[in-house]
């Protein structure tokens, strides 16, 4: 079946591991403490990503390779460069796949459904990271050096997402039957990505090779108000819908001056200034793989709030 290697061990890293161990892989997980899933079919590594020569122990063997490492927000600019680095030159050394996770900001802002065709064209600091991480990978792919593929995803939601995610942070206020409040308008079409959709994903990648050399947009549902995100969700959880309303712009920027996190957040405000949609049909129609339609999507990650997530 294979060894599936994967850096990184948040919601997605996790999810992507035991998809493939309960599917029969073997996987080995990599992170800086050796933390991860516990099944049998996975080993768990302790080491630094960051450094090409130890990364190149633990993937040695790898069939795919996956980058499923998030580092702080903030800190993109600093630490994305030497990681993804790392994590090429470690897939040329082994001969892996090297499959990332990503996300749309490299596109910038866009007037219509975004699709793989789109330029990365983004100005903004994390976004020319994540563009300049993927034109690295596509030339040492072009020129045989390496084999690659990413996974571009909208807005994350789903089981073992809580503050990072637009959704998941405010789960709390709805659930007190509290009022909540969104970046942005709460009434714009906008697309969410379910993380269970993403580790889909992630291993049609890893295993196709109709997908290398290219990006993909992971399957994403019909695209949602953040009003009827948080109203679908309080619906399912039995609560009345919140009273919702947009932080404002001028608290955003004094909450910045202190908060980097913030700071960082708010070269993204255009994707809830304005509608946001992201066009996945690509993977649909190449791969025969569907989104989770978003009501189901809701109900799985409210079961996730009332009853323990495997870390």
């Amino acid at each position: 079946m294979g060894l599936h290697v994967i850096v990184g061990t948040g919601p997605v890293g996790a999810g992507t591991a035991l998809r493939l161990a309960e599917a029969g892989h073997q996987v080995r997980t990599v992170t800086r403490s050796g933390n991860g899933p516990s099944h049998p079919r996975i080993e768990r590594i302790a080491a630094d990503a960051v450094r090409s020569d130890t990364l190149a122990t633990p993937a040695t063997d790898a069939d795919p390779l996956y980058n499923c490492a998030n580092p702080p927000y903030h800190r993109w600019a600093a630490d994305w460069p030497p990681l993804a680095a790392a994590m090429l030159d470690a897939a040329q050394r082994t001969g892996a796949v090297l499959v990332t996770t990503s996300n749309l900001y490299g596109y910038g802002p866009v007037d219509h459904p975004v699709t793989e065709r789109d330029p990365l064209a983004a100005t903004f600091t994390n976004g020319h990271v994540r563009a300049q991480m993927w034109n690295e990978a596509i030339a040492a792919h072009r020129d045989g050096r390496v084999r690659v593929t990413e996974a571009r995803a909208s807005d994350f939601f789903g089981p073992g997402l809580t503050d990072s995610s637009q959704l998941g942070r405010v789960i709390p206020r709805i659930l007190a039957a509290k009022s909540v409040r969104v970046l942005g308008n709460p009434d714009l079409a906008h697309s969410w990505t379910y993380v269970p959709d993403v580790t889909r994903a992630l291993v049609t990648l890893g295993t196709d090779p109709r997908a290398w050399g290219h990006p993909w947009h992971v399957p994403t549902d019909a695209p949602r108000t953040q009003r009827e995100m948080i109203d679908g969700f309080a619906q399912i959880a039995g609560v009345a819908s919140p009273r919702v309303a947009s932080f404002p712009h001028l608290a955003l920027r004094a909450v910045g001056l202190v908060s980097p996190t913030v700071r960082s957040l708010r070269e993204i405000l255009y994707q809830v200034d304005a509608p946001f949609v992201v066009d996945s049909s690509s993977f649909s129609q190449t791969f025969g793989v569907t989104p989770t339609p978003t009501q189901d999507a809701l109900r799985e990650t409210f079961a996730s709030w009332t009853s323990p997530v495997a870390a």
